[in-house]
């Protein structure tokens, strides 16, 4: 059996990040599933770095992680992680109280987010159908300088390559087909070997329940619900690789470039069991119809499509801590679609929680706000 002495179950960004933190005070070994690192979740998103998703706590970690973006330690990735990229967020009719509530959350947090007018948001995307000029157009936009566009492959290789640098490793084709706990240490049944370690943290994702059932330990209730993304091209003529993220405060939809294309989705959440998510027809046409309700283009042809799988906690506030019931089996998991940029500061909580360090002021937020089996208890006021 290999020893370590934390196991990380799932190579994702969740995992991947946590373990090269704690690598810097012991042997740490990463197991995966699949045959390569990323495959699910951390490897289909749309890397964004923004405060218009989530709840205050998942905004607060958002913003904490932005100096690792910006500056990660030296040798840590190849090319710059997060570009300066601004974020435009938008309502409908009926939706003033939601722009409102997040107008003023999102101001408080970044200290950049506002409101703009109408035409000066059509200025930046002039493709943008508005109020009293076609039913369902924008009636409020407000713009946030903040946000970054996130290279999410040089995020997830860095961390890989650092984990290694420090001692540890990841081993990939290891499903943990059987875990139990014995003489005060967790033993991972793999088909590349069995594993051995006091810590065991489950950051598996979509599989993140069923890692702990094997184990032993009470499911946390997390759901896993797909989301779509298509690809297609802007109109000609048309220049949209300085455009930002625009976003439905709603979760209606939202539609971003990527290099000369657009990148859309229908912002859809279909509860589904842990799987290697596919993209259904009807919310890839779900995608194309929204962007044409509320802009002026018309998706000829969809070049590419995915989707996803986003993990939520029942409160969908992700989790980072030690189960109170069963000893060494540490929850990372319900990271949502914010996994990514959030994965700094996640980490370093596990490496509180976990190495004894100090819990940093900068997180904003206790450690109970993250505690799995949490009450409302420590959560952070607006």
């Amino acid at each position: 059996m290999t020893g370590a002495d934390v196991l990380v179950v799932g190579a994702g960004i969740a995992g991947l990040s946590a373990a090269w933190r704690l690598a810097a005070h012991g042997r740490v070994i990463v197991l995966d599933r699949e045959s390569s690192l990323a495959y699910h979740s951390s490897g289909r998103s749309a890397t964004y770095y923004h405060f218009g998703i989530g709840n205050r706590v998942v905004r607060l970690l958002t913003r904490c992680s932005g100096a690792f973006f910006a500056a990660p330690p030296p040798g840590f990735a190849d090319s710059v992680l997060a570009s300066p990229a601004p974020a435009m967020m938008v309502v409908r009719d009926g939706q003033d109280a939601l722009f409102e509530q997040n107008l003023a959350e999102m101001a408080s947090i970044t200290g950049t987010a506002h409101e703009i007018a109408l035409d000066a948001a059509r200025a930046i995307v002039p493709v943008l159908k508005l109020a009293g000029e076609a039913e369902g157009g924008i009636t409020r936009a407000l713009l946030d300088p903040a946000a970054a566009r996130l290279d999410g492959h040089a995020l997830l290789m860095g961390y890989a390559r650092g984990l290694r640098q420090r001692g540890g490793s990841v081993v990939t084709s290891a499903e943990a087909t059987a875990i139990e706990r014995r003489n005060s240490e967790w033993v991972v049944r793999t088909p590349q070997g069995d594993f051995g370690a006091p810590v065991l943290i489950d950051a598996a994702g979509a599989w993140a329940d069923e890692v702990a059932l094997r184990a032993g330990v009470a499911p946390l209730g997390l759901a896993p619900l797909r989301r779509t993304i298509i690809a297609f091209d802007p109109p000609d003529g048309i220049d949209v690789h300085a455009w930002p993220l625009v976003r439905s405060l709603a979760n209606e939809f939202y539609f971003l470039p990527e290099g000369r294309r657009l990148l859309a989705s229908p912002a859809d959440e279909t509860p589904s069991p842990p799987c290697d998510a596919q993209a259904d027809e009807y919310d890839v046409a779900l995608a194309a119809w929204r962007i044409e309700e509320v802009t002026t283009m018309s998706v000829r042809r969809v070049t590419h499509k995915w989707a996803g799988l986003r993990t939520f906690t029942p409160d969908r506030t992700p989790v980072a801590g030690f189960d109170p019931d069963v000893e060494g089996f540490f929850w990372l998991a319900g990271q949502g679609g914010y996994g990514l940029q959030t994965a700094p500061s996640m980490a370093q909580a596990c490496e509180c929680l976990i190495a004894g360090a100090s819990w940093p002021e900068s997180l904003g937020v206790p450690p109970e706000a993250l505690a799995p089996r949490r009450t409302s208890q420590g959560l952070p006021s607006p």
